[in-house]
């Protein structure tokens, strides 16, 4: 429904980990952390459904990815020519 939307998924470094962070939280039961556990194993099963993947493993590191792939996507040819158009007249003038 909309065309120019890129996908990310956010994949955790293991299922362990996973585990961990949702436990340390202390916020849910067992039950709700096993459900919430079930869940993600399921909606990891479709990350090749997006455009890109990234591994929270360190947040830094997550973050530049994410920043790297929202600038290349605004960088893309077919936005630039739109948005560069009065500057690639100009340029290209003779």
């Amino acid at each position: 429904m909309l065309p120019d939307c890129i996908s990310v998924f956010i994949l955790p470094p293991s299922i362990e980990v996973l585990q961990q962070r949702l436990e340390s939280r202390g916020q849910d039961s067992k039950e709700v952390i096993d459900r919430r556990m079930q869940d993600a194993v399921n909606e990891m099963s479709h990350c090749g459904e997006f455009n890109y993947l990234v591994v929270n493993d360190s947040f830094n590191q997550a973050l530049a990815e994410l920043k790297s792939i929202v600038l290349s996507h605004r960088l893309q040819t077919q936005r630039q020519l739109k948005n560069l158009a009065p500057l690639l007249d100009k340029l290209t003038m003779s």
